[in-house]
């Protein structure tokens, strides 16, 4: 079972920057892609940004375009998410989780890193 856990999260004023890491262990790594669901209190979990492991082909949700960009590291089996311009709305817990193909749903997820922007 690969493991993952995300780092980053913080609390910081509106029109910031954060960067998430969520690092794979346990195994290789061997999933097909990568995704960032932030969850704010009442709310669904959604997927905001995304990437394939091999081609590194991304997607981004509307709301999060211009300002997220989600990356990976291939040797550390690491993705990141640098958030910048940040907003209110944006505060939320942040999970990472991973699928082994792009034709099931994300099904491991790690613990979660809170978001929080203040205005």
């Amino acid at each position: 079972q690969v493991q993952l856990v995300e780092s980053g999260g913080g609390s910081v004023q509106a029109g910031g920057s954060l960067r998430l890491s969520c690092a794979a262990s346990g195994r290789t790594f061997n999933g097909a892609a990568m995704g960032w669901f932030p969850q704010a209190p009442g709310k669904e979990r959604e997927i905001v940004a995304g990437i394939t492991w091999n081609s590194g082909t991304t997607y981004y949700a509307d709301s999060v375009k211009g300002r997220f960009s989600i990356s990976r590291d291939k040797v550390k089996n690491t993705v990141h998410l640098q958030m910048n311009s940040l907003r209110p709305e944006d505060t939320a817990v942040y999970y990472c989780a991973t699928r082994p193909s792009t034709a099931v749903p994300y099904n491991n997820w790690g613990q979660g890193t809170q978001v929080t922007v203040s205005s």
